[in-house]
């Protein structure tokens, strides 16, 4: 059974693989923007040093847990195991949002602000589509396809919000727990509109605060054109469950 509700703090999630150049300024604006927030990175076993940063930072502040996983790859599981453990330790609130600073995390406040005094929505998104929000450094290339995929994944998912794709979240821990976390099958970045859609479905309202993106300046993005194309396949089949 579930834990009792944490004195309604949240648990933040970070997915890493290779983020040795941003993670500990990433943590550190985390712990300064929700100092009463705990955050949890779930790396998948990277070589360049990214779990050694975490551990040295979780020695030194009890907010900071890590979980280093060497035998599962990817961004859906990664944020199923991350949301699991919310769920698990009776936290209110799971927030999540990428972890190479292309998400400022002093943004993150006003989401989980608008999670506690709106209590009707289950999800918040921090979303580049709705009125002052804004994307900076991306190519038009860049620009187009994303507003395709949203295009898309509005027109076959029907789902209410204007940035599906967006990873900058706050969920309701109780409306994660009543769709079933272990019976998502994402395990790459169409997890981003599974879970929308399952919410969806359960009748969970949803919201959408302005953000600004701005293009990752350290390391190298993890989405590949096989990825995207395999997100697009398993968007267009989540349309027809």
């Amino acid at each position: 059974p579930p834990s009792p509700v944490n004195d309604g703090r949240a648990l933040i999630g970070l997915c890493t693989l290779n983020e040795a150049d941003n993670i500990r300024a990433m943590i550190m604006g985390l712990r300064s923007a929700i100092p009463d927030a705990d955050v949890l990175v779930i790396d998948d076993d990277s070589t360049d040093g990214t779990a050694q940063c975490v551990m040295n930072l979780a020695d030194a502040d009890a907010a900071v847990k890590l979980i280093v996983r060497r035998d599962e790859r990817g961004l859906g599981s990664a944020i199923r195991l991350a949301m699991t453990q919310a769920e698990r330790h009776g936290y209110q609130f799971f927030l999540n949002l990428d972890a190479d600073l292309s998400h400022d995390p002093a943004e993150l406040p006003g989401l989980l602000e608008r999670a506690k005094t709106v209590p009707k929505v289950d999800v918040v998104i921090g979303s580049r589509y709705v009125r002052g929000g804004a994307i900076d450094g991306w190519p038009l290339r860049r620009r187009m396809m994303s507003r395709v995929v949203n295009g898309f994944a509005n027109l076959c998912l029907r789902l209410p919000v204007s940035d599906c794709s967006g990873s900058m979240r706050c969920y309701r821990v109780e409306a994660l727990r009543k769709i079933g976390l272990q019976t998502l099958r994402s395990d790459g970045y169409s997890i981003l509109e599974e879970v929308l859609v399952r919410l969806h479905r359960s009748g969970s309202a949803m919201a959408e605060v302005p953000i600004t993106f701005t293009d990752r300046i350290q390391g190298e993005s993890k989405l590949t054109l096989w990825e995207a194309i395999r997100s697009a396949s398993r968007i267009f089949a989540l349309a027809f469950r």
